[in-house]
Formats: C-alpha cells, sequence, structure tokens
C-alpha cells in the first residue's frame, strides 16, 4: 500500500525499516493501520526520537495485540506490563545475548514485542534481526519436503539464553514454578495474517526434533541455526535514547550485540500475546 500519514525507509534488503514522521505518544487509527501494514511487510520497524511512558508504551503495544507477559521477571512497580531489560558496567553476559525468537517455549509464543531504549552505550549495543521466511524460502525443496509437518522441543533452560538472563531473574524474580518452560512447535510455521511459511527453529531455545535426542538431532539444526541468519537474511539496528523496535516473534529472529562491555544500557520492553504455532 501507499502510505499517506508515515515516511517508510527500509533499512536492508531482507527486513527492516524506520519509520518517520509519527509520535507514537498519540497517534490516530489511521495512522496505525499504516504502521501495521509496514510491520507485516518489514517484520521490524524502528521509531526514532520517540518521548513515552511506560503506559504509553504499553497502549500503543495493545493496538498489535493484547499485552501479554515475560514469565521469569517482575515488570517496573508504576507499570507492571513493561519489564526492564538492563546490563550493567560490570556484567559479563546480557539479556537474550543469542539469535532467538522470544519463549519459543510456552504453547503460545508472544506475537512481537515493543523495546523502548532509555540509556544506551556511547558505542555499541545494537540489535540484529534476521527474516525467516526467506530462511525457509532459500531451503532445497528436498530439505523442505524433510522438515514440513515436522515439530521441535523448545526449553526455556537451554544453555545461552538461561544463563544471559539469570542476572535479571536473580535481582528481579517473579514467580515462576508454575510457567510452562518446554513446548513442541512445528519446525515451519505459517504465519497466521500473512499466510507466508518461516523456519521456525531458533538457537537459544530449540533442542531437538520431535521423538530424536538432541545428539540426533544436532546436524540438521546446526545446519539450520546457521542457515537462518546468514547476512543477506539480516539487518541491524544502532539505537538512540529515545529508537523503538517492534518485531514480528512470528517470523523474525533477533539479537542484541554484546559489545558494550563497561558501559549501562537500559531497555523497557513489553510483549504482545501470540497464538499458538501452526
Amino acid at each position: 500500500m501507499s502510505y499517506n500519514y508515515i515516511d517508510v525507509q527500509p533499512i536492508s534488503g531482507a527486513l527492516g525499516a524506520e519509520i518517520h514522521g509519527v509520535n507514537l505518544a498519540a497517534i490516530t487509527d489511521d495512522v496505525f493501520a499504516e504502521i501495521h501494514d509496514a510491520f507485516l511487510k518489514y517484520q521490524v520497524i524502528f521509531f526514532r526520537g520517540q518521548n513515552i511512558t511506560p503506559q504509553q508504551q504499553v497502549a500503543f503495544s495493545a493496538r498489535f495485540a493484547p499485552i501479554g507477559y515475560y514469565p521469569f521477571l517482575q515488570g517496573l512497580p508504576e507499570c507492571s506490563e513493561v519489564i526492564e531489560v538492563r546490563k550493567e558496567p560490570e556484567d559479563k553476559l546480557n539479556f537474550g545475548g543469542v539469535w532467538h525468537t522470544d519463549t519459543a517455549y510456552l504453547t503460545k509464543p508472544p506475537m512481537g514485542s515493543v523495546l523502548y531504549a532509555k540509556e544506551i552505550p556511547e558505542t555499541g549495543g545494537d540489535t540484529m534481526f534476521a527474516n525467516l521466511y526467506l530462511a525457509y524460502e532459500t531451503l532445497s525443496q528436498a530439505l523442505k519436503t524433510i522438515l514440513d509437518g515436522r515439530r521441535g522441543i523448545n526449553s526455556s533452560r537451554k544453555g545461552d539464553a538461561a544463563a544471559g538472563r539469570q542476572k535479571s531473574v536473580d535481582v528481579n524474580p517473579k514467580d515462576a514454578s508454575d510457567v510452562q518452560t518446554e513446548a513442541m512447535h512445528p519446525i515451519v510455521r505459517t504465519h497466521p495474517e500473512t499466510g507466508r511459511k518461516a523456519l521456525y527453529v531458533n538457537q537459544g531455545h530449540t533442542v531437538c526434533f520431535e521423538g530424536t535426542s538432541p545428539e540426533e538431532s544436532a546436524p540438521i539444526l546446526n545446519f539450520l541455526f546457521g542457515h537462518q541468519i546468514r547476512p543477506e537474511f539480516t539487518c541491524r539496528f544502532q539505537w538512540a535514547p529515545g529508537s523503538i523496535a517492534v518485531w514480528d516473534n512470528r517470523c523474525a529472529l533477533h539479537y542484541p550485540l554484546n559489545d558494550y562491555h563497561g558501559q549501562r544500557r537500559v531497555m523497557h520492553r513489553v510483549t504482545m500475546q501470540g497464538t499458538t504455532p501452526e
């Protein structure tokens, strides 16, 4: 569609676009309709120079889908739907510091997330994104035939992702004793809004194929993990205070780079509810 209210500038050939001319603290339904169209087309969209409260971040996020939750962390005291993602100068690991889709170990993983930059290091701290449509579409037909109809086991306990969140959990824990920590999802999922197929595995959470051991699954999964982050499938976003990213968890991976040791990075995140992958 052509855009009458927003200016959309793609940032790579694979995915991602910056949207200009919008104040997210106060948008109309017509403006949001164009934002949502760009979101589905580009899989991750970015805004610059925003100044919003946690409540306004939640209100914007809720336009996409009902607000979800992150199972292991408490939200902000003044707005429980927003969690703080923080790395202090002395920390070695960062939150979510591996290529992943969010909480794929839930029966209904989130539709997407809205991440708002509060404090950014002088250098580093970019986030990368990868197009899972392209990852699937560029596989050989023989491998597509093997993968279509198969399911993968996803776990919250897989090493790198679990280690990266541990400090945040220790500082601001949420009672997660009844949280589901393992789920089975299609290796190839169909996006419920676009109808396109996406390669739905990720290094952070996917452990093995249904009915196999991690050791048996490793050769194919390791190939897929590498294939889906080929440079031509990715984009990279450089944050500034007031920047916002909105990504589609159903068809895009993301990876926050951990290249700013000795500096602080503080982000506010809201998660939107998703559906069971099919």
